[in-house]
This record gives C-alpha cells, sequence and structure tokens, in this order.
C-alpha cells in the first residue's frame, strides 16, 4: 500500500488517511465503478451466471469494500472482516462451479480497472487502490484453494461411498462387491457400510466378492481379514468370492493365510454356500 510516512506510526496514519479517501471515492462514483465491474465480471463468467446474479453479488461486496475503506481500515485488519467473509463464499461458489483460482481472483482484480474513471489523474489513489485490491484478489485466491481442496476431500468422499456398494441378495444373505483397489480408506468404509446392513436387515451371512479387485497382495489381504473379522464379531460369517486363478497363484506364492474363511471362484458359487449355510442353520 502507498506509504506515505517515514516512521511507522506515520505510515500508519497515512495509509488510514489514503483508504478513508478511497472509500469516500467509491461511495461518490458507485453507479459508474459498479455498472463497469458488473459488465466486466458478466462478460467474464458467460453462462455460469446471469447479470442479475452478478449484479446482487457484486452490488453488496462492493458496498462493503467501499465502507471498509472508508473506515481507514487494512484488508488484512478486522475492518475488512465482512469484506474477507463475502469472499470466502464468492471462493467457494466460483470452486463448486468449476472455475479455475485465476479466474476466480480476476472477479475482484477487475475492479482496479473499473475504477480507472474515478481514480482520474491522481497516479497515488490509483496505486494504494491496487495495492488493496491485489491484497483482496490473494486472499480470494488463498480461500479458493482452500474451497477446493474441501469440494475435492467431498466428492473423494462421495466416490467411496458410491463405490462400495452393500446389498441384499437373499433372505440373511448380502454381498459387498468390490470394484478397484482395496486400501485402508475404503477399506473402513466397506466396514462401516457392512456392519450397518447387517444390523438394519439381521442377515447372518455375508459374501465380499473381489471380482472386480485387479490384484490381491498382503496388504489387500489384511483389509479383507479386517473385514471378515468386523463381520464376524457382528455374528456374520463371511464367503470370499472371486478367486480367480491368477489371484489364487498370488495368494499362493506370497504365502498368505485365510485361514477358515471360506472362498470361492464365483459369486454364484458363494451365494449357493450362504444360502445353503442359512437354511441348515
Amino acid at each position: 500500500m502507498l506509504k506515505g510516512g517515514t516512521d511507522e506510526g506515520g505510515t500508519v496514519a497515512d495509509d488510514a488517511g489514503t483508504n478513508e479517501r478511497l472509500g469516500a471515492m467509491l461511495r461518490t462514483h458507485r453507479d459508474v465503478v459498479l455498472g463497469r465491474w458488473i459488465e466486466l465480471v458478466s462478460s467474464a463468467m458467460g453462462p455460469h451466471s446471469t447479470t442479475q446474479e452478478v449484479e446482487a453479488e457484486l452490488g453488496t461486496l462492493y458496498g462493503a469494500i467501499a465502507d471498509s475503506l472508508a473506515s481507514g481500515a487494512r484488508p488484512r485488519e478486522q475492518g475488512f472482516g465482512e469484506v474477507r467473509a463475502m469472499l470466502s463464499e464468492l471462493s467457494h461458489d466460483r470452486a463448486r462451479l468449476g472455475f479455475s483460482p485465476t479466474e476466480t481472483a480476476a472477479t475482484v482484480l477487475n475492479l482496479k480497472v473499473a475504477a480507472l474513471s474515478a481514480v482520474g489523474d491522481s497516479l497515488s489513489d490509483y496505486v494504494a487502490l491496487s495495492d488493496v485490491v491485489d491484497d483482496l484478489a490473494a486472499f480470494t485466491f488463498e480461500a479458493y484453494v482452500a474451497a477446493r481442496e474441501t469440494v475435492i476431500t467431498e466428492l473423494a468422499e462421495q466416490l467411496l461411498e458410491l463405490s462400495t456398494p452393500v446389498v441384499k441378495l437373499w433372505e440373511g444373505v448380502v454381498a459387498v462387491p468390490l470394484v478397484g483397489t482395496l486400501d485402508s480408506a475404503r477399506t473402513q468404509v466397506v466396514m462401516e457400510k457392512l456392519l450397518q446392513v447387517l444390523v438394519d436387515t439381521g442377515s447372518d451371512h455375508a459374501i465380499i466378492d473381489i471380482t472386480g479387485v485387479p490384484a490381491v497382495d498382503t496388504q489387500v489381504a489384511q483389509h479383507l481379514l479386517k473385514t471378515v473379522v468386523a463381520a464376524r464379531l457382528m455374528g456374520a460369517e463371511c464367503v470370499i468370492s472371486g478367486i480367480r486363478p491368477q489371484i489364487a497363484q498370488t495368494i499362493v506364492a506370497l504365502g498368505i493365510e485365510f485361514g477358515d474363511i471360506v472362498t470361492k471362484a464365483s459369486l454364484a458359487d458363494a451365494l449357493q454356500i450362504a444360502i445353503s449355510a442359512g437354511k441348515d442353520g
């Protein structure tokens, strides 16, 4: 930001005075500056948002920026708290819409272009306003990155849920058809969903089908065993199906022991075993 003094106290005072002047300027030229800002942002967003939505969003933000500047506050100070909250919400919305962080920050940076006519020939005021807008754009970029991480985490959790369905095949028999790699996070989801379905349905037999699992190594085997143990603690016996010849050879070569767990080549064979066990029980 524009520095107008040589000592620290003078610099803060000059910053406050400059910001107060900028805030007054934005208020005075609100219609022109805000109108141009809305025009620039609407053009950049294209079909992602209507002009009316942009007007509502930027109108509130513009007023908050002008008020914060008029109070003499700087962007990272408490006086800009409302502005930062609005920018965080804007960043989160942009992240969900698929905008890039650069495009999101550009929404704020366009305010500099929009304010050119209001600043006039005052280079010092334009530099000071540019510093403020740049600081707000940097904050917006940071908020976008944080929001994007949240969105990615939520999507990953949803994909885990979708990729680990537990279905009821028969009275007293449920199945977990696994597709893809089985890691620690997914194993936890599988166990939680399987145990819940066992409780909800009152089933006492579960089939874990690994036909869609590309390879079984020691780690995958450990994850399968944990799931079986968890189900047994709930009173359900498990059958592992989908043991293809290649997987059988790998299991033997690695010396993996499934103990007394029943294994079958196909889901149909496993279902037959589970149904027969249920009738015998």
